[in-house]
């Protein structure tokens, strides 16, 4: 059996002690045979149905359905590899007129409204503890100065008469030495979230059941569960820490047991791999992180920063203006090529990371845009570098510089889509509209 068809080990099943949910097999799935799946679809099991709490409120509440809920006729939890490293919990679910409709949901996250919403929290909400938060924001902040670069670079020669002394050496080298030096942070921040996956997968749902009154008799709302993600982005007390876990509030239940013992334990069934890890061992990296497409993309990342950096470091004036012609070309902008290669190999991975197939684009999901405004950011940034050794050519100078600009700024629109995705916790999204089935 292939292995983007199955998880390899049961350590690896994400959510396989929620009991309110049944693995659909047919759809794990991933875009290459040979390494790890990448999504997964779960449908609400209703054996047992008998455990959800009942909501408080009065049992002839006729209008159980509030303002910010739709009703929905079916409910899947979608698991992806990139949600979960995010710390995002999708619920796919079936909006229904029909007011004997089984499930209360939120409503899709896709409205104007809620996009409104999130977009408001970009600038209200900081979660310097959210490590995903931590490596949006930084990757935004580095593009918005490799913005700022570009324009050193590219002015000069749109608009000769703006130009000011040293503006290309100075202003050009400070801000390249400072864009890179951010891109490296953040990139070791990817790496660092890329190990610390929520292994037993999280459901970040709550259920319960509210009392509607007529022939619908009861339904089951779902709403999200904060307080019980396990997911370490939720820890507010330490950076490096587990999901901070409480017990549920009005008797609400998040789907991991219905058994007394287990809810005495809230923690129990997560502890797998929800310890902060710097680095992974051995075995872990070669059973898994190196079949893992997110790790990889996250290497890619790091490897391609880390090689760019040095064209970031001798940009500075007193290292830039000193060198040889030969000695540009070698330590300026050969990193500049082979580190944009890493950026591309990045970009392109993480698309892939969010595809059902190799060849069908997730138009859908907002990781897959993310990583196609890096794709095309990094196609600027390599070509900046593969034409430098021309540099005394106008031409090859104009379209050098060019390409930085409108590099750093695919880089920055890519950041800050990845701004919103880290703060868009709990996705509701419409059962086929996004070809999820």
């Amino acid at each position: 059996m292939a292995r983007n068809s199955k998880f390899h080990s049961e350590a690896h099943e994400p959510l396989r002690a929620h009991k309110f949910l049944e693995l659909r097999h047919d759809h794990i799935t991933g875009p290459f045979s040979f390494l790890n799946p990448t999504r997964a679809a779960y449908r609400h099991n209703p054996a047992h149905d008998n455990s959800i709490p009942t909501a408080n409120g009065s049992d002839e509440e006729k209008s159980p359905k509030g303002d910010d809920e739709q009703l929905a006729s079916n409910v899947n939890f979608y698991w992806r590899s990139r949600d979960n490293r995010k710390g995002r919990h999708a619920l796919i679910v079936d909006p229904s007129n029909d007011p004997n409709a089984e499930y209360l949901v939120p409503k899709n996250t896709s409205s104007t409204r809620e996009i409104v919403r999130n977009i408001v929290r970009m600038v209200t909400y900081y979660p310097y503890w959210d490590v995903s938060w931590l490596v949006a924001t930084i990757f935004t902040l580095g593009s918005a100065v490799w913005v700022i670069n570009a324009f050193f670079s590219y002015l000069p020669l749109a608009q000769p008469q703006t130009e000011f002394n040293d503006e290309v050496l100075t202003g050009g080298g400070v801000t390249a030495f400072i864009g890179a030096t951010i891109f490296e942070i953040g990139s070791v921040l990817l790496l660092i979230e890329a190990v610390n996956e929520n292994r037993s997968g999280c459901f970040g749902w709550a259920l319960e059941k509210v009392i509607s009154g007529g022939e619908g008799g009861h339904k089951i709302r779902l709403r999200p569960d904060k307080d019980r993600c396990t997911h370490h982005h939720t820890n507010k007390g330490n950076f490096v820490g587990k999901g901070s876990v409480k017990e549920p509030a009005n008797g609400t239940v998040n789907g991991s047991s219905d058994s007394t013992d287990e809810k005495e334990k809230p923690a129990a069934n997560n502890s797998v791999g929800d310890g902060w890890v710097w680095f992974p061992s051995w075995h872990e990296l070669k059973t898994h992180y190196l079949r893992e497409l997110g790790f990889l993309a996250s290497l890619a990342q790091f490897c391609g920063a880390t090689i760019f950096w040095i064209s970031g470091f001798t940009a500075l004036p007193g290292i830039n203006n000193k060198m040889s012609q030969g000695l540009l070309d070698g330590i300026y902008w050969v990193p500049q090529m082979v580190g944009g290669s890493g950026f591309i190999i990045s970009g392109m991975l993480y698309m892939l990371e969010t595809q059902p197939k190799w060849y069908v684009p997730a138009w859908e999901v907002l990781g897959w845009h993310i990583g196609f405004w890096n794709l095309i950011g990094a196609f600027g940034f390599t070509l900046c570098g593969a034409l430098g050794p021309a540099y005394g050519n106008s031409g090859a100078e104009y379209e050098a510089s060019l390409a930085t600009f409108w590099g750093s700024w695919a880089f920055l629109i890519g950041s800050t889509i990845q701004w919103y995705e880290s703060l868009d916790k709990h996705p509701v999204e419409t059962h086929g509209t996004w070809h999820t089935s």
